[in-house]
């Protein structure tokens, strides 16, 4: 636990972690609007928070991992153009604001499963918080940070740069913003451009709204993130996440809003993961490139030669660091998809490893290899490049190369289990109930059976047949090798 470092986007470098109050963490991060599919993007920061939750668990923190819910017709980019996201989709397919809610967020939670994710301790709603949005404001109004006008509620950045660092999380100046903002609606009823909507008035045509003291309108929208974090985490908590496109204005206002309630700052650490690109592209409907992760999963899209299970899909994102700019393209997912079958085949083996006397691995040195990657901001690049070196090791021994005994397997075993299973949550094909790979991760393991029966290591031949009928795979010895099928 003690020598985990992650980089604090607050102060720029890396840091030493230390919780608040150790073993517990709070862990916050900002989820999805739900007016749409997820899309890639999403997949990226939330697998990312994944890893870095799962990795917390391995260690012994005692994880609360909260991730909301945006399901109020806001706007949700960084300026108050007063679009209703939701209601907006709502006209467009006849439906009702809350059935567009339900329908993608049925969507996004099925996104998740597939690639595994973890689910969140909590997952709050935007429109179930309404309450503590509106008490909020009030503190806010009453700490003198901000002002109401024509039945909307302001923060004012003025005031609040008066006594505190607007932009110390994203770096911005926002003076120097002015010249690059665009007249919008509603911006008269402002003090200064810079001031952000912390409850706005519904116009006639905005189909989601609420009574609250100074109007029926909604929140805005860095308001809901405040409320519930707060709620759940406390004033002050561990880690607030996010990707990096949410730095300036969301979180950056979030700051604001928090240290104008109680004084300071809701996170102690922050972390922004990267974006995603297409074969060096920014991904945009625009461009044509943008791939939905359903259509990744089938191969439905006509820039990709096929589709990739969800497995190799987040095997993909993990082999870049969370902060990296993450690139895709037909021929990285393809090289993905058979390192993943590599892998997978290794673990496989590895429990089927026959056991001597005398061992050759050193797995202590590997153990701090793969820790040493983790704690370095969660490196997971790195760490599986130590388990493709344990995969090595594997076939070697399966080979009858080198031995093993019996303590030394088993350690290897938890060490691999724990990072692969554990920390990168990659399930084999057979565990997701999709056989639609096993023929690659077959051919591997096969292929190491008949190196071990070239080898007249019949042991190892023995071992890895019985633990493959033990998983109803029989295979069957020929004269032109060995061939395999699925027992039901």
């Amino acid at each position: 636990m003690e020598n985990l470092q992650l980089y604090n986007t607050l102060t720029g470098k890396k840091e030493k972690f230390e919780p608040l109050r150790p073993p517990l963490v709070g862990l916050y991060v900002c989820g999805p609007t739900v007016y749409s599919n997820a899309h890639l993007g999403n997949c990226r920061t939330f697998l990312s928070f994944d890893l870095i939750n799962r990795y917390l668990r391995h260690l012994g923190f005692k994880v609360r991992y909260v991730r909301n819910i945006t399901d109020v017709g806001h706007i949700t980019t960084d300026v108050d153009d007063g679009v209703d996201r939701i209601g907006q989709q709502a006209r467009l397919e006849q439906l009702e604001p809350m059935e567009i809610v339900q329908k993608y967020t049925l969507d996004f939670h099925e996104i998740m499963d597939k690639l595994n994710l973890l689910p969140p301790d909590i997952e709050p709603t935007a429109t179930g918080h309404m309450i503590e949005q509106i008490e909020m404001i009030k503190t806010i109004l009453d700490n003198g940070f901000a002002y109401e006008s024509d039945g909307n509620i302001y923060f004012d950045v003025q005031a609040y740069k008066d006594k505190h660092n607007y932009g110390e999380l994203s770096g911005r100046n926002v003076d120097e913003l002015f010249s690059n903002t665009r007249q919008l609606d509603g911006q008269s009823e402002k003090k200064y451009f810079a001031d952000f909507a912390l409850w706005k008035k519904a116009s006639p045509e905005h189909i989601m709204r609420w009574p609250s003291p100074w109007s029926t309108g909604f929140p805005g929208w860095h308001l809901e993130c405040s409320a519930m974090s707060t709620k759940y985490l406390g004033e002050q908590f561990d880690i607030h996440g996010g990707g990096m496109d949410l730095k300036f204005p969301h979180h950056e206002s979030e700051v604001a809003q928090n240290t104008a309630c109680s004084g300071h700052g809701p996170a102690k650490y922050w972390l922004h993961t990267n974006m995603l690109t297409f074969e060096g592209s920014k991904m945009s409907k625009s461009l044509g490139n943008s791939i939905l992760p359903n259509e990744l999963f089938t191969g439905d899209h006509e820039l990709l030669k096929h589709g990739f299970h969800p497995m190799v899909v987040r095997f993909f994102m993990l082999q870049a660091h969370y902060r990296s700019t993450l690139d895709f393209s037909n021929d990285a997912l393809e090289a993905a998809e058979k390192g993943y079958q590599r892998l997978m085949a290794g673990v496989k083996i590895l429990d089927v490893l026959p056991v001597s006397d005398s061992s050759d691995v050193d797995v202590e040195t590997l153990k701090g290899k793969c820790y040493a990657a983790m704690n370095d901001d969660f490196n997971s690049p790195m760490l599986i490049s130590h388990l493709f070196e344990a995969v090595k090791t594997i076939n070697s021994i399966a080979e009858g190369r080198i031995k093993i005994n019996a303590a030394d397997k088993e350690s290897l075993q938890t060490l691999v289990h724990g990072m692969v299973d554990g920390v990168l949550g990659l399930k084999s094909i057979e565990e997701t109930g999709d056989t639609g790979l096993i023929d690659g991760l077959m051919s591997l393991i096969l292929d190491v059976r008949a190196r071990a029966r070239a080898n007249k290591d019949w042991g190892t031949s023995d071992a890895i047949r019985d633990q493959l009928t033990d998983l109803n795979i029989v295979v069957k010895d020929g004269k032109d090798g060995a061939t395999w099928e699925l027992k039901g």
